[in-house]
């Protein structure tokens, strides 16, 4: 690992802290990545290492798990969670935590190497990961960062040299994760299952400090946490849908105590807008499509909350009304949320109650058409929505919403919706040929691809396949658990 040190980076061992490691030892395994054959750097985030002060020169056997920095304490995180609303015993199957690293701001954040060998929680996994996925999570972890959108990022992919055996045999590869903290719910229902109540105090009150150390002092501050952690998870699932992303595997333990987004699974983003969509091959039910994301973030979060109502109060009833209390509120503050973020996707700022019909018009009419979400949004951003027009009653809306942003100037309406509307999203056929070229040797359209989303906001010329609707596919899209 390198530091910063008068503008100069450096190698710098000694120099992770390990945190984590003075709770329990229950919360987690003292471990070593396993050694891979031939790594060799495959795609480097030269932006996000100038932000860590992290330099790449002799990082490569750190992020390969060959080796790991003086001073590192790795382990593997033992955690729960709600999968398709079963709850299972968990825990790091393939990654591996390095330490925590202080970025040049002052944030403290995880290293951890994903792909990095067997764990005590691999459950019969090999604990590996194949090229393709690991490429996945970094492009998509990349365009949920440009997008604004709170989330887990992608340091490196190195490829191990060796094969992993799913159906086929595939290219290996490790893919360093840089996050807030990886404490997730599924962390504490763990606690509230296997290990005792001053152990569930030990974890909140190290969450707390970390995360929200402005409650540390509070009488009543684990309710507060609870609400903090709402309100972040309230503020993520309005951007994840203002930007018509679809996590895929909204599992407890998929949901951090941060607000990160956490887990590049089945994810992808919409296409035309149809709201029951749900692009995950193992989402059978439809449980975790696009509309559903909201109400079972919801849900998670009444888990969390289950999991902490012996911190809320000694009386039970009194910490189950607290939750309950609590709970009531996210669908109203989801709701602002979501709105203020499609306010601004149509130019509209200082709300009106009449502003709604609006938002949900226009969600209507996409629905009935077919229309492309991304693209819509765009079209009205520009100024170019002839092709739109061509669907029956888009007309109509476009004149209200003309008369609406009238007087408050077109110009700077459009102003605020080139800062709300991306051009360019990771379209998810454009990411499958991207990560199928790469997987012959060519990142060609993966470098391209990975340039363009990390800046979705510019509205700069580029080649049209980047921006226009998506080929009509020949069978529907999938994405599989493969990260």
């Amino acid at each position: 690992m390198q530091k910063n040190e008068g503008g100069r980076i450096v190698v710098l061992d000694g120099k992770l802290d390990a945190s984590y490691t003075a709770l329990p030892e229950t919360f987690y395994t003292r471990m070593s990545p396993n050694p891979v054959r031939d790594p060799q750097m495959v795609k480097w985030n030269e932006e996000l290492a100038e932000q860590l002060g992290i330099g790449q020169e002799g990082a490569l056997d750190h992020l390969a798990g060959n080796s790991f920095p003086e001073g590192a304490q790795p382990i593997a995180q033992a955690y729960a969670g709600h999968q398709f609303g079963n709850f299972t015993m968990l825990g790091d199957g393939r990654t591996i935590l390095l330490g925590e690293w202080q970025n040049r701001s002052g944030q403290k954040v995880d290293i951890q190497l994903k792909g990095a060998g067997r764990t005590p929680y691999s459950r019969g996994g090999d604990g590996r990961a194949a090229l393709g996925p690991m490429l996945r999570e970094y492009i998509i972890s990349e365009a949920m960062h440009g997008l604004g959108i709170p989330t887990t990022r992608s340091l490196a992919v190195v490829s191990t040299g060796e094969p992993v055996y799913r159906e086929t045999a595939l290219p290996g590869a490790v893919l360093t994760r840089i996050a807030s903290s990886h404490i997730r719910v599924g962390t504490f229902e763990y606690a509230r299952r296997f290990c005792s109540e001053t152990d569930l105090i030990a974890l909140a009150d190290y969450s707390i400090e970390r995360h929200y150390p402005e409650l540390a002092g509070e009488p009543d501050k684990y309710v507060r946490f609870f609400r903090a952690v709402m309100e972040r998870q309230a503020e993520l699932l309005a951007k994840w849908v203002g930007a018509g992303f679809i996590h895929g595997v909204m599992n407890t333990d998929n949901m951090t105590i941060s607000g990160e987004t956490i887990d590049y699974g089945p994810c992808a983003f919409l296409d035309a807008y149809k709201p029951m969509t749900a692009f995950s091959s193992i989402d059978i039910q439809g449980r975790y499509a696009y509309a559903n994301q909201p109400p079972i973030a919801a849900w998670n979060l009444a888990r969390f909350a289950e999991a902490l109502l012996p911190l809320f109060d000694s009386i039970p009833a009194e910490a189950v009304k607290q939750a309950e209390d609590t709970l009531r509120e996210f669908p109203q503050i989801y709701r602002k949320c979501w709105l203020d973020i499609m306010y601004r996707k149509i130019g509209i700022t200082g709300a009106k109650e009449s502003d709604e019909a609006l938002v949900e018009d226009i969600l209507g009419w996409m629905e009935q058409a077919g229309a492309d979400y991304t693209n819509t949004f765009r079209a009205l951003t520009i100024g170019d929505t002839a092709a739109l027009e061509q669907a029956e009653g888009f007309a109509s809306w476009k004149k209200r919403w003309d008369d609406r942003i009238g007087a408050e100037g077109i110009e700077a309406a459009r102003d605020l919706m080139r800062q709300s509307n991306p051009s360019i999203i990771p379209r998810n056929h454009l990411v499958e040929e991207a990560l199928d070229a790469a997987g012959n040797g060519d990142y060609t359209l993966f470098d391209r691809l990975c340039e363009l989303v990390s800046d979705p906001f510019s509205y700069e010329p580029v080649d049209s396949k980047f921006t226009e609707d998506p080929p009509e596919p020949k069978e529907p899209f999938q994405t599989f658990c493969g990260t």
